[in-house]
């Protein structure tokens, strides 16, 4: 008898016994749509939320064990829904998605008990992994970290929420010149 020693798709990971409700919040439709029939396909009961409103609502309605948050929703922040979860849940595991990744915010979300910070566009193997991973255990590096020049443009770009977007005030906070934070700004983020 031959043997096929060709390597095999690993299979999707799948939800672990107990309480497998989620609730998935970003207002991505159609990103939203794929990600809860992947959760759904590996064992997961999912509600979807498309901003803080609808996600503090179904929160209220019923707690879930996991969520899956995106960081800037059309009408808020995911901060607000994680946290509403916190309080609701103490117990609930969230990772936070975004495609606006910065460390403030990372930090922020962290500290209102998010578990991981992953960035779009992020699988549901990925997201699941990361919200079944042991609190003891440490996250794997990135493949592909931040460049010095990355962390610097996200830290202008913080500054500059940080400020309402006022140019000038920004550029004051940094010790830059004005015309110098405009072409920055101008630019788009480096790899």
């Amino acid at each position: 008898m031959l043997m096929d020693n060709a390597p095999s798709a690993p299979a999707p990971m799948r939800v672990p016994e107990g309480d497998a409700s989620i609730l998935l919040v970003d207002d991505d439709r159609p990103f939203v749509t794929r990600l809860a029939r992947a959760f759904e396909q590996r064992g997961f009961a999912v509600r979807t939320a498309e901003g803080v409103s609808e996600g503090v609502s179904a929160i209220r309605a019923q707690a879930p064990a996991y969520a899956v948050v995106d960081m800037r929703l059309g009408a808020g922040n995911g901060l607000d829904v994680i946290e509403a979860l916190r309080r609701a849940r103490p117990d609930a595991r969230v990772v936070v998605l975004t495609g606006y990744g910065n460390i403030a915010t990372a930090v922020t979300a962290v500290k209102l008990g998010a578990i991981d910070y992953l960035a779009k566009p992020a699988d549901a193997d990925e997201v699941i992994a990361a919200l079944m991973r042991d609190p003891d255990t440490k996250a794997e590096p990135p493949e592909n970290p931040m460049s010095a020049d990355r962390i610097r443009w996200e830290h202008i770009q913080r500054v500059y929420e940080l400020c309402d977007r006022n140019v000038s005030e920004t550029a004051r906070r940094l010790s830059m010149h004005r015309r110098t934070l405009q072409r920055i700004l101008a630019k788009r983020a480096p790899r």
